[in-house]
């Protein structure tokens, strides 16, 4: 609010000017600076938009302790997501040390093989993300494995991450116990098994089509490393660690507290703690040489644990394969993450509380006369605040909340719009760089987004499929036309 000046509406180039600027600085870090962009180039482009659109706001005639209120909010509303980060990125250090990355690893490179590793990776990061709810807990642990087991075997980490994102997202996107699927149903007002009914029809098709992306993959890829390689690989992570299913127990812990919805921050760390002390306990060595032992192991053990959760784990095997492989998480290794994800809400924060979304939003409705197009316009506007925006939950609700009454009113199941807002809104946010998905899907993957973002083959098929359903008609349930109140 203003404090003496008269508020105004926000024109057409005040909504603009962000965006342009955005684009540009975004396109100049890239241009100079290429994927390094993401280790700090794009985001102070994202700070430096952040004050495009604070001017424009007090330029309004917004005050000055308005718009740092609004800042103050979208903080608030990333604080989850941060500690979610910290906790994996302690995760991955502590499961290093611990063992159980390298056992999944270990067992994963004598099962899988490289000719349909893609296809397996995204069918089991479906059923895992389905049982939990949760992608972003499925990439932290079974997909951080299954990155680590490609750079082994021989087969592209890139591709290999698209395929865990695939699978990650068909299973949150059609899972009742996720929390997207139950505020996207909440918001448009429908039930959510009805809505996750209708999910399968967008999602199961997308799912088939990246499945048979990967197979292809698979099969016509570059040559793998020998047998000669990968044995070695296996024999330096068997003398390393004691590779023992007992390892695994912190993962199966975790999954049973992501099945009883425990919050994901606190299940996370719980895990990481349960195996720091079942590490102590099975990797004693590891244990006594991260640390340089000073011959007492109780204290080992502990400052092992804790560097593992601050700094993360490091080891210098010899094999330069397996150090990659080891050789990360930490809570600190989060904060360019943390860094680009503040910068990105905040900018969708300024941009959605004056005005300036709507300004451009409301024009697209208006023109869109056809449902085809209607469809279009609410997969742009989804897609759009992912970009702009950078963070799914804002592409996701505010979509649904400015278009339900519009669907009501051309007679159009509030379904369709649930359906269509999560494949334009959830599936589509870890393909943006910025975007608080794509940030961590890439920090806690290891694969930068700019890299695995072509073969993300479900977040393209999956809305695609419902903007097409939307031009021919195909499994678009129709109602009475209703007049309801447009969104405040």
């Amino acid at each position: 609010m203003a404090d003496d000046v008269a508020v105004r509406e926000p024109s057409l180039a005040d909504a603009l000017i962000p965006l342009v600027a955005l684009a540009g600085l975004i396109a100049a870090a890239l241009a100079l600076f290429g994927l390094d962009a993401l280790d700090g180039p794009i985001q102070v482009a994202l700070i430096l938009c952040c004050e495009v659109a604070a001017l424009i706001a007090m330029k309004n005639g917004h005050s000055f302790s308005a718009v740092q209120e609004t800042g103050k909010n979208a903080l608030a509303s990333v604080t989850s997501a941060v500690f979610i980060l910290f906790a994996v990125g302690a995760l991955i250090g502590v499961w290093n040390l611990s063992g159980t990355i390298p056992t999944l690893v270990y067992y994963g490179i004598q099962v899988l093989s490289p000719g349909w590793y893609y296809a397996a990776t995204a069918l089991i990061c479906g059923v895992v993300a389905l049982s939990i709810g949760s992608s972003w807990t499925t990439a932290a642990t079974i997909g951080v494995g299954l990155v680590g087991v490609a750079g082994l075997i021989g087969v592209s980490p890139a591709i290999t991450a698209g395929a865990v994102i695939s699978g990650a997202y068909l299973g949150d996107k059609t899972s009742p116990l996720s929390e997207t699927t139950i505020l996207t149903a909440q918001i448009v007002g429908v039930d959510v098994h009805e809505h996750i009914k209708r999910q399968i029809w967008t999602s199961v098709p997308a799912f088939a089509i990246a499945f048979v992306v990967f197979l292809v993959l698979g099969v016509t890829g570059p040559d793998t490393v020998s047998t000669a390689e990968t044995t070695s690989d296996l024999e330096a992570l068997n003398d390393i660690y004691w590779i023992t299913p007992l390892a695994l127990l912190p993962l199966l812990l975790l999954g049973y507290l992501s099945y009883r919805k425990v919050p994901a921050a606190l299940a996370i760390l719980v895990s990481t703690l349960f195996a720091g002390v079942l590490g102590a306990f099975l990797q004693p060595d590891v244990y006594a040489d991260f640390v340089s032992g000073s011959g007492n192991v109780l204290v080992e053990s502990i400052k092992a644990v804790w560097s593992a959760m601050a700094n993360g784990f490091s080891i210098d095997s010899g094999i330069a394969d397996v150090d990659r492989l080891l050789s990360r998480g930490g809570m600190d290794s989060m904060l360019l993450t943390i860094w680009l994800i503040i910068g990105a809400v905040t900018f969708g924060a300024l941009l959605e509380e004056y005005g300036l979304i709507g300004r451009l939003v409301m024009p697209m409705i208006e023109s869109a006369r056809s449902t085809g197009r209607l469809f279009l316009t609410v997969f742009a506007c989804a897609f759009g605040l992912n970009v702009v925006a950078g963070d799914q939950y804002i592409a996701l609700v505010l979509p649904s909340r400015i278009f339900r009454a519009e669907f009501a009113k051309r007679g159009l199941a509030g379904t369709n719009l649930s359906r269509l807002a999560a494949d334009s809104g959830t599936v589509t946010s870890p393909l943006v760089p910025w975007n608080s998905c794509g940030a961590f899907m890439g920090a806690t993957l290891g694969v930068s987004t700019l890299l695995y973002l072509p073969y993300a083959v479900f977040c393209y098929a999956s809305p695609a499929l419902s903007v097409l359903y939307g031009f021919t008609g195909f499994k678009i349930e129709k109602t009475e036309p209703t007049e309801l109140e447009e969104p405040a």
